[in-house]
């Protein structure tokens, strides 16, 4: 039986198209709803594909760092003398993952008046230097103490061993989905925001490396980009490079005239230090994105949020580029992971969850580091465009669970909302329950809604 949320809700199976739009010529296979287990065979929905590969699978297999970039980080850490580099990697781990997002001075104000009438309220005497000691105590015990991390050449090699194969994973998962939806698309130019140690650019060489002819290397750290460079040069400062045509830089070009067909920033937002400085940095990405803007970040509530506020940016002040003196082509924007446009149901769910992926991979094989790991993040994709482009199948956003005949399916559906499906093959058919069945979190689930189908000669005929 499937539980839906929302009496109105319905999914009914859908034809595949290259580009995940629903075809005109649709026919319903099954509805997810009690009762219903009629199922079309004729139709050509997978075609001659086995259901394990059906449409909507868009996870990888566990990733492996090119070997080139593994054996230069290896040969990087093997010639440096850092005492407890296990610890370190360990500590810095833990600190990029725990973190929040600075409190911002509009919010600090406001924790501080309702102190001061908390503190008022229970005070003898009305001695204002007290209590306004009283409230700043009372302020650092509770708020979140956000620091800029300074990148200098020690912490650049511990991140280089704490974040490179995870990052890696994570970006790769995030081009192959634009890969997968949209093959004929071969970029030229890549823009990475906020670089650090250059996965992106190793990533996006191993999907578009027959296209790419620029990439462009962003990072405030000095010592970063040296970094990166080193890793390209197979770990040392004087050999070839093994990816050709990369630029370093420490600042954004300045002409808005300058657009790169994929820009990217992976976990780079949450370095700086104001909703006001995230916003200025998302806005300016925008304006330099000829086709695609990835944004990637932990897949914590705060990077979640974080990615939100970037995408409904975006989303909400598209008509401010037309009016700009440069205005980019096409000047349509379109969000292209999620299935809708509509506030995040995981943010205003009663218990707010980070909408995240997984991304299984091969770490660096260092003495400590040898077993497959799991990379948990957040993702957003936002292209130029026309909309047709935008997939409107739901996404799979948790682990499926798969049980004796039934197959649990949390979706996050086009109309804005989430739903558990719960799906059987005596009531929805055998290809929809071996297709759910075969899926994984953060694939699409082949099911559209019945508000998006062309309506029937039965619907259309007048009663008599």
């Amino acid at each position: 039986m499937a539980t839906v949320r929302g009496s109105r809700y319905l999914l009914t199976i859908g034809r595949w198209r290259r580009s995940f739009g629903i075809a005109p010529q649709f026919r319903a296979l099954a509805a997810l709803v009690p009762g219903v287990s009629h199922v079309d065979n004729k139709s050509d929905f997978l075609g001659k594909r086995p259901h394990r590969r059906h449409p909507g699978i868009l996870q990888l297999s566990c990733v492996r760092l090119p070997q080139g970039l593994a054996e230069a980080a290896q040969l990087l850490l093997l010639g440096d003398s850092m005492p407890n580099m296990e610890k370190q990697v360990q500590a810095l781990t833990n600190y990029l993952w725990s973190r929040h997002l600075p409190v911002e001075p509009e919010e600090l104000q406001r924790r501080a008046v309702l102190l001061e009438k908390k503190i008022l309220e229970n005070a003898d005497s009305c001695q204002t230097e007290k209590h306004h000691e009283e409230v700043l105590r009372a302020l650092r015990r509770t708020t979140y103490h956000w620091q800029e991390l300074s990148y200098n050449e020690g912490l650049s090699l511990v991140y280089m061993a704490a974040r490179l194969d995870g990052g890696f994973a994570a970006v790769s998962r995030a081009f192959h989905e634009i890969q997968a939806r949209l093959p004929e698309f071969q970029p030229q130019t890549l823009m990475d925001f906020g670089s650090g140690t250059g996965s992106v650019t190793w990533a996006a060489h191993s999907i578009w490396g027959q296209s790419l002819r620029e990439y462009m290397c962003v990072d405030s750290s000095a010592a970063m980009l040296e970094l990166a460079e080193k890793l390209l040069k197979g770990g040392s400062g004087s050999g070839m490079p093994c990816v050709p045509s990369v630029f370093f830089r420490q600042f954004l070009p300045v002409s808005p005239k300058v657009q790169f067909d994929v820009v990217v920033a992976a976990f780079s937002l949450s370095e700086l230090p104001s909703k006001a400085d995230r916003t200025d940095v998302v806005q300016t990405l925008w304006r330099k994105t000829g086709r695609f803007l990835v944004l990637v970040e932990n897949g914590t509530k705060a990077g979640h949020s974080l990615l939100m506020d970037a995408r409904d940016l975006v989303l909400n002040v598209r008509f401010f580029f037309l009016l700009s003196p440069y205005p980019p082509f096409p000047t349509y924007s379109h969000q292209f992971l999620c299935p809708h446009e509509l506030p995040c149901p995981q943010l205003t769910a009663s218990k707010p969850l980070a909408c995240s992926f997984s991304q299984a991979y091969h770490p660096i094989p260092f003495s400590w580091n040898k077993k497959p790991k799991e990379e948990k993040f957040s993702l957003v994709i936002l292209a130029r465009g026309s909309p047709e482009e935008a997939n409107r199948w739901p996404r799979i956003t948790q682990p499926v669970l798969k049980r004796p005949r039934h197959v649990h399916c949390h979706l996050c559906c086009p109309d804005g909302h989430m739903q558990h499906a719960v799906i059987t093959a005596r009531r929805h058919g055998r290809d929809l329950y071996r297709c759910a069945r075969v899926s994984s979190w953060g694939d699409l689930l082949p099911v559209i809604t019945p508000s998006e189908l062309p309506p029937s000669p039965a619907q259309d005929a007048p009663e008599s």
